[in-house]
């Protein structure tokens, strides 16, 4: 037979090994194979010791060498420390560390967090984001919308998106998916009127807003006509609105300011570097209409200071920004190209971000147009802070503006105070 001569010939050619008694089971019977002869001999076998393996044989256990995951995953298990002899020593992590780990690695697949604790939530939101779940394309929007749709606030009360429309463009999706924001922020991002986000602040998801700042993008009335669209037919929408930015719209006229008379709970209104055309015309509407009062010193409510990212999702967008500024970063195999064109004469197109100028010509033109109720108290102060003691604040604030419209006339029109300037008139 095939496996006879096999053996045979194995055992001839390696007789020199001491390999001992070898056992060949065949229909059902047990047989010994004779090393001298090469032969079978069916005879019960003599039990005496032999070695199985010669002694320069050699055994390596090896666990799944290309599942370089798994191996990661088990030193992730310990923390590594090391004493003050400079031994290292590690610890077991928690269970409570471990299976945080293992569900912010599949955070994606999480079916709902509706009704489950903020106080872990949070901590997942976090061990996530740490490991960047939230910056991967469909996967990080797919985990980010369950956590907004579970904890809205929690995850993000404020956004700043100020100067950056690479940001938007890019996480346009993410940013659509944050609910019951109070604050916004989208000045110098020249969005336009047909813009899919500005559409968006008409939806019932951000109709929290109370603080929107639209300053410098491009907006005409037709734009102003579709944000109020809801709260003129509807009554729904940004109907919450308290505070409104659009300054440096110069496509914006009287007709377009007429569509902000439906915000009727609006306590600051900015539409300086708007092309207004009877600019006393349109003071007495505001005023008349809904009450708003021509400020004649710069209000705090648009100086950009107080509009900061805060929530949950904080250092999410700054890895989103991260990430697309190092996108845009020039690679080095298209340095060669670059030059080659320059050298030719040929412009290079480059995509620079849109930055933001403090002043444009046409705020100087039009002069300062911010608006402000005379009832509400905290008008002149940052939204946040506040202030003890009502009769207080009224008296403070009366002696504030006075002496802040006395230092502007007795000083030249053309001197512009500080930031820190304002905030010590302000504490008087």
């Amino acid at each position: 037979q095939s496996w006879s001569r096999g053996m045979s010939y194995c055992l001839h050619s390696e007789s020199h090994l001491d390999t001992g008694p070898i056992y060949v089971r065949e229909n059902g019977k047990l047989h010994v194979v004779n090393q001298g002869a090469g032969g079978i001999q069916n005879v019960t076998p003599k039990a005496r010791p032999f070695n199985l393996f010669s002694r320069s044989f050699s055994v390596e256990l090896c666990m799944n060498r290309e599942d370089d995951r798994a191996r990661r995953q088990r030193t992730d298990h310990f923390i590594f420390t090391y004493t003050k002899e400079g031994n290292l020593r590690y610890s077991a992590k928690s269970l409570f560390s471990l299976v945080l780990g293992y569900i912010s690695d599949n955070v994606d697949h999480i079916d709902s967090l509706i009704g489950f604790p903020e106080q872990i939530a949070e901590k997942l939101f976090s061990a996530a984001e740490a490991r960047q779940k939230f910056t991967e394309p469909v996967t990080g929007l797919r985990a980010l919308q369950k956590f907004t749709e579970a904890y809205g606030s929690l995850v993000l009360c404020s956004l700043c998106l100020r100067n950056r429309y690479l940001v938007i463009s890019e996480k346009l999706e993410e940013i659509k998916s944050f609910r019951e924001l109070t604050c916004l922020d989208l000045s110098c991002c020249k969005l336009g009127d047909e813009h899919e986000l500005l559409e968006h602040l008409t939806k019932e998801a951000l109709s929290s807003v109370k603080r929107l700042l639209l300053k410098d993008n491009s907006l005409s009335d037709a734009g102003l006509r579709r944000m109020t669209a809801p709260v003129r037919v509807l009554k729904k929408g940004l109907e919450n609105l308290l505070v409104l930015d659009l300054s440096c719209n110069p496509k914006i006229t009287d007709v377009g300011i007429g569509y902000l008379l439906s915000f009727k709970k609006l306590n600051c209104l900015d539409i300086s570097g708007t092309g207004l055309k009877d600019v006393d015309a349109v003071i007495k509407r505001l005023q008349m209409q809904i009450g708003l009062v021509h400020s004649k010193v710069p209000l705090k409510e648009f100086d950009h200071s107080n509009c900061k990212t805060e929530g949950w999702a904080e250092q999410t967008v700054l890895q989103w920004e991260q990430a697309i500024m190092e996108a845009m970063k020039p690679q080095d195999n298209l340095k060669s190209r670059v030059a080659t064109l320059h050298f030719y004469g040929k412009t290079h197109r480059i995509k620079e971000v849109v930055k933001c100028t403090l002043v444009e010509p046409e705020t100087k033109a039009s002069g300062n147009l911010q608006f402000y109720k005379e009832n509400v108290q905290n008008c002149h102060l940052p939204l946040k802070k506040e202030v003890a003691g009502s009769h207080e604040l009224k008296n403070n604030k009366k002696r504030a503006l006075a002496e802040q419209e006395t230092e502007r006339t007795s000083k030249q029109k053309h001197l512009c105070l500080s930031v820190e300037d304002w905030d010590l008139l302000n504490t008087y």
